[in-house]
């Protein structure tokens, strides 16, 4: 008899944001297969016995392939053991989630997905910045930062983007942050418009810095930004200055330039 899949949104940095229901599939798991951004310390929950397999990724650098990770869910669940998928953020949010739910309908093993508060939301909401606001964004997105086919074309729809929606989330866009602001500013978006990078968010780690479109590259480079980090473009990075929440004794960071 086969086992069952969890695939579980860890939170994006901070131990306490991971949910109920995740805590305690981390709990209950005879195997916890968990991601590079996944905070370490939710291992200490697993029980006695179980086993833990790190299946982080980072940029030019897999421990394991994605169709090794698929391998590997089915392979621990056809042994009928409980399997704790455990990613960072969100499972369906640029996790990958998807492809590993339809791999285990493919294999007819149950599964269940249980979402994670994604770090869009999270590392702003950490930083003062709220995505939406009455006054300044009723609209939201949030955008892979590295967005490619498989032929190595743009697959943004920048055009739409770039004065289509308020506030513009990018995941991992530090990398190709130049690229970005120059593509928006080409389709239209203020090169004024006020963007902010939180670093290492929700963590005790987390640095904020707040320029405009047209200058936040290069402070990136100057204040040598880097991933994990979100970049939240749009009228409500400036809310970071007035509503920023964390201390300093907290080890948080904030610098502004503009």
């Amino acid at each position: 008899m086969y086992g069952k899949v969890y695939l579980v949104g860890a939170g994006p940095g901070d131990l306490k944001l991971i949910t109920v229901k995740g805590l305690e599939c981390v709990q209950e798991a005879d195997v916890i297969a968990y991601d590079r951004l996944v905070n370490k310390e939710l291992l200490k929950y697993a029980k006695p016995g179980a086993e833990l397999i790190y299946c982080g990724k980072e940029p030019g650098r897999h421990h394991f392939i994605q169709e090794e990770i698929h391998a590997l869910l089915v392979e621990k669940a056809k042994e009928g053991k409980v399997v704790t998928r455990l990613k960072g953020g969100d499972p369906f949010v640029f996790g990958r989630g998807a492809e590993e739910a339809l791999v285990l309908r493919q294999e007819q093993i149950p599964y269940e997905v249980v979402p994670g508060i994604t770090a869009g939301i999270a590392a702003p909401a950490y930083a003062g910045i709220s995505v939406t606001h009455r006054e300044m964004a009723s609209s939201f997105a949030i955008i892979t930062g590295h967005g490619r086919d498989s032929k190595g074309q743009d697959t943004i729809q920048w055009e739409h983007i770039a004065t289509g929606i308020d506030t513009l989330a990018f995941y991992m866009g530090v990398g190709n942050l130049r690229y970005i602001s120059e593509q928006l500013i080409k389709h239209g978006r203020p090169a004024t418009t006020p963007v902010a990078i939180i670093e290492k968010g929700t963590t005790a780690e987390q640095r904020t810095i707040v320029s405009t479109l047209e200058c936040i590259a290069d402070e990136a480079v100057e204040q040598n930004i880097k991933n994990p980090a979100m970049v939240l473009i749009g009228e409500v990075a400036s809310l970071h200055e007035t509503l920023v929440w964390v201390e300093e004794e907290q080890q948080y960071v904030s610098h502004s330039v503009y």
